[in-house]
C-alpha cells in the first residue's frame, strides 16, 4: 500500500462504512486499537478488521504500529482531520433531526360513537408523537363527515359502512358488533333477557338515528329481511340526547356498546342485549382524501389513526370489536 494519498482516485467508486471512519478515528485519537474498542463498546478484533477494509477501500496506509501502540501516517494524519468533520456533521446531522419535529394542521372526522372510543387515545399518541401538530376534530354524523371530506373541510375521517369511493382512499378498519340497548330494570322488575330476535323487538318503543344514517340504513333493512316493522317512537341525530332518552326509560336503541361509554354508571344505568337474527356489518372504514392531497401532518395523522384504531382493538379496549 501507498504511504500518501493517491492522485485521481476514483471516489464516486468509494465504499466506506461510517462505522469504519469512525473506528479509525478514535484508534488514531487514543494511539491504540484495543483502547479505541473499549472507548466505543466493541471487539479488538473487529476494530482492526475494519480499519484494514478502510485502508484497504482507500488504498492508503492510515495507521502504523509502534512499540506503544499505533500513530497515523501521513496520509492517516490527512484523513483523520477530514474525517473528524465528517463524524461532527453526522453527528449533528442526527441530533437535527431527531430534534426536528413535524408542525402544521390536521382534521378529523369521528361519529358519536367512535369518538367515544377512539377520540381521546388518538389525541394522546397524535400529542406524544407529533406535538407540534394542531388538530382539529368534528364530531358528527357519517353523512355529515362524508359531505365535510367531499368539500375538503376535514382530511380523515372514521366513516360507517363505506365499502369504496371514487374520491376517496378508503380502509375498512374494524367491525363493531350491534346491541339492542335499554334502561335497566329496577329491583322487583321482570328481569331483562340477554338475547333477543327482531320479531322480539315488535313492541318495543325504539330510538332511533334518523332514516338515511348509516346506522339506520342497515338496520331498516335487517327489518325488512326480518318481516318486521320496528316501533320507532323517536329519530334522534344526537347520540348524546339519544342515550339520555335510552337511560331515562322512553325507550331502547340499537347501538355499538361504545355508546354506553360516556356514562361512568353505564353497569348500573343500562342492560344490553344481543340481537341473536340482526345479521349486519357495521364497520369503521378510515376515509381520507388521496395521499397527494394530505399534508405530512395530515398524513402522520392517518398513520397514526391506524396505528391506535389497531391498537385498541387488540387490547380488548373498544368492546365487541374486531380488526377486518
Amino acid at each position: 500500500m501507498s504511504s500518501s494519498p493517491i492522485i485521481g482516485l476514483p471516489l464516486g467508486r468509494l465504499r466506506l462504512e461510517l462505522r469504519q471512519i469512525r473506528y479509525f478515528v478514535r484508534a488514531a485519537e487514543l494511539g491504540s486499537i484495543s483502547r479505541a474498542a473499549t472507548d466505543l463498546g466493541a471487539v479488538q478484533s473487529a476494530v482492526s478488521q475494519h480499519i484494514t477494509r478502510l485502508e484497504t477501500e482507500l488504498n492508503v496506509r492510515l495507521l502504523r504500529r509502534t512499540s506503544r501502540g499505533v500513530e497515523p501516517t501521513e496520509g492517516g494524519l490527512a484523513f483523520l482531520r477530514e474525517a473528524q468533520l465528517i463524524l461532527r456533521h453526522t453527528d449533528q446531522a442526527c441530533r437535527a433531526a431527531q430534534q426536528a419535529r413535524l408542525t402544521g394542521s390536521a382534521s378529523v372526522g369521528f361519529a358519536p360513537t367512535t369518538a367515544c372510543v377512539l377520540a381521546l387515545p388518538f389525541m394522546r399518541e397524535m400529542r406524544a408523537r407529533f406535538p407540534d401538530v394542531r388538530l382539529h376534530i368534528v364530531e358528527g354524523l357519517s353523512g355529515q363527515l362524508a359531505e365535510l371530506l367531499n368539500t375538503r373541510k376535514i382530511d380523515v375521517a372514521v366513516l360507517f359502512n363505506v365499502t369504496k369511493s371514487l374520491h376517496w382512499n378508503v380502509t375498512q378498519m374494524l367491525e363493531e358488533r350491534l346491541f339492542l340497548i335499554s334502561a335497566r330494570a329496577q329491583r322487583g322488575q321482570q328481569p331483562q333477557a340477554d338475547v333477543a330476535s327482531l320479531n322480539d323487538l315488535r313492541d318495543v318503543p325504539l330510538i332511533l338515528p334518523t332514516a338515511g344514517n348509516g346506522l339506520r340504513t342497515i338496520l331498516d333493512a335487517a327489518f325488512e329481511r326480518s318481516g318486521t316493522t320496528p316501533a320507532v317512537i323517536a329519530e334522534v341525530d344526537s347520540l348524546a340526547i339519544l342515550m339520555d332518552a335510552v337511560r331515562s326509560g322512553l325507550g331502547a336503541t340499537i347501538q355499538p356498546r361504545a355508546a354506553m361509554r360516556r356514562f361512568p354508571d353505564a353497569a348500573e344505568s343500562f342492560h344490553f342485549a344481543e340481537i341473536a337474527d340482526l345479521h349486519v356489518r357495521h364497520v369503521n372504514s378510515l376515509c381520507s382524501l388521496g395521499n397527494e392531497e394530505l399534508s405530512p401532518a395530515a398524513l402522520a395523522t392517518l398513520a397514526t389513526l391506524k396505528s391506535c384504531m389497531r391498537t385498541l382493538v387488540g387490547s380488548g379496549a373498544w368492546p365487541d370489536a374486531s380488526l377486518t
